[in-house]
């Protein structure tokens, strides 16, 4: 009798629950598409609002971490111009040791050596790239990967690696900046498992 074989499961597990992500709002994007944002696109609602599918935030998620934990997180600049993303990404900062960059993203940052507040990252982290299109503007400048939160209405120009989340709503920004953290510590062994992480969505709120 032949044997049975066990069913193949490539997909990756859920780093929370899909209904984490849903009462969130991660997957809630805008009634705008573009052409590079198709196919992280799940469905389009009858109010015409672009829904995300969050089994591929998930996953990007975990491939970002994966990726940034690669480098010493003085050398990656986590940028936020969008009000809703600057907690977050001071939050990340604070339990990660990422440089962080919130509110305006004066001119000249990461191209002029004579800036007050000139950086030289190896790596940028965009909250949105519409809203921090300085700081990509200046990382294609200089040469440096960018990763970028994504929503259904940015354009991918420029940036190496997309998440894609509705990075408009502060409940979204604050869980995909905490499970970012959570991941890059995991990644870089300073913590064993997802308990040993004690900060909460709330705190990056």
């Amino acid at each position: 009798m032949a044997e049975e074989k066990q069913p193949v499961t490539t997909e990756p597990t859920m780093m929370v629950s899909e209904e984490t992500y849903m009462t969130s709002g991660v997957h809630i994007g805008t009634r705008q598409k573009t052409a590079d944002i198709k196919e992280i696109i799940y469905k389009v609602r009858n109010d015409g609002l672009y829904i995300i599918d969050v089994k591929k935030t998930n996953e990007r998620i975990r491939a970002a971490a994966k990726f940034l934990a690669k480098y010493n997180p003085s050398q990656i600049l986590a940028v936020s111009v969008r009000q809703y993303g600057q907690k977050p990404v001071r939050k990340l900062g604070e339990t990660t040791g990422i440089q962080v960059l919130d509110g305006r993203f004066q001119p000249g940052t990461l191209t002029n050596p004579n800036a007050k507040t000139y950086l030289e990252p190896e790596i940028i982290l965009l909250t949105d790239p519409l809203a921090d299109i300085q700081a990509l503007h200046e990382a294609k400048n200089i040469g440096i990967p960018v990763l970028a939160l994504c929503d259904t209405n940015n354009e991918t120009k420029y940036i190496d690696y997309v998440i894609p989340t509705n990075n408009k709503g502060r409940r979204a920004l604050a869980l995909i900046y905490w499970l970012l953290a959570r991941s890059i510590l995991q990644e870089q062994g300073k913590i064993k498992s997802d308990e040993d992480f004690t900060a909460t969505v709330e705190d990056f709120e």
